[in-house]
């Protein structure tokens, strides 16, 4: 086999795992007009029809479903080979690629991120943060931060951060006009800055436990948002209550801007954990990365 044939079955392989040229084509660092010319050139020289276009989607025909759950596992051994064979080196090296939401990106996962770059010069990192909830294998990923509610099952989930907890906040003027909630019921009459979840697009619906009572609340309000520095600046202004992570307001309870109810119905939850697939060979890079992140308690 020439070296462009293997070329041409990664590109297929991406295209495949990804069912989407575009995306392919950014994984690859090819244009997607380039990347469209291999896969038809790779059919020509097959005499066989790998993927149905279409104006909206990406599908394997049978032809193509068999030939890529046969380079999959053959291609993925070839990584974890190479992976074994970079163990070898003294120094951690290589590019280590993962995915974390903004909060957990600045918070747990850049203070590590600081210290893995300062202990060794030639480990690359590069991070993806977004808010929706990402395929780490298909997406190429060598990790993801999330919080552990959020983590599949099939995963390998390491705690790297502290509990965490959410508060309903909101400016002072805006509890004299409107009144303090007693229950989280009570939020049903007030105004309340919504926020979009990432990947349903749907609403957020408040979460509350109290006693081992679990309770939503559906709210409503003058603003749906999707930005945290948006949401906070709107409950500062008086505009509604917002529902936070603690640590993003702070401060401005300290200084009086904003105060919060309902604490009773807060408690804390499981925080961040950094998920990853099955390794039987992980890099030293990924392995350095580990150890920067392993969270040890207060």
């Amino acid at each position: 086999m020439h070296r462009d044939e293997l070329a041409d079955l990664m590109a297929f392989l991406a295209v495949a795992e990804t069912r989407s040229f575009t995306r392919a084509a950014a994984r690859l660092g090819l244009s997607q007009p380039s990347l469209s010319q291999i896969v038809r050139k790779l059919e020509a020289r097959l005499g066989v029809r790998l993927l149905t276009r279409t104006t909206r989607r990406v599908a394997l025909t049978t032809a193509g479903e068999e030939l890529a759950a046969e380079l999959a596992p053959a291609f993925a051994g070839i990584e974890a080979r190479l992976a074994a064979i970079h163990e070898w080196r003294a120094t951690p090296s290589g590019t280590i690629r993962l995915t974390a939401g903004w909060h957990a990106a600045t918070t747990v996962l850049w203070p590590a991120l600081a210290r893995l770059s300062r202990a060794y010069p030639d480990v690359k990192v590069e991070v993806a943060v977004e808010s929706a909830l990402t395929d780490i294998v298909a997406e190429k990923f060598d990790d993801g931060v999330r919080l552990g509610e959020q983590v599949a099952r099939d995963m390998i989930a390491l705690r790297i951060g502290p509990d965490l907890r959410m508060l309903v906040v909101g400016a002072p003027d805006y509890f004299a006009a409107h009144g303090v909630p007693e229950t989280p019921r009570d939020l049903t009459r007030h105004r309340c800055i919504n926020i979009r979840l990432p990947t349903a697009g749907g609403l957020y619906a408040w979460e509350f436990e109290k006693d081992g009572q679990a309770m939503s609340v559906r709210v409503d309000g003058p603003f749906v948002l999707n930005d945290v520095g948006l949401t906070i600046k709107a409950a500062v202004a008086g505009l509604g209550l917002a529902m936070v992570f603690e640590d993003q307001i702070s401060g401005l309870v300290e200084d009086g801007r904003l105060a919060q109810v309902l604490t009773a119905w807060c408690p804390p939850f499981a925080g961040y954990h950094l998920y990853y697939p099955d390794r039987r060979h992980p890099s030293a890079a990924f392995s350095a990365l580990l150890k920067e992140l392993r969270y040890r308690g207060a």
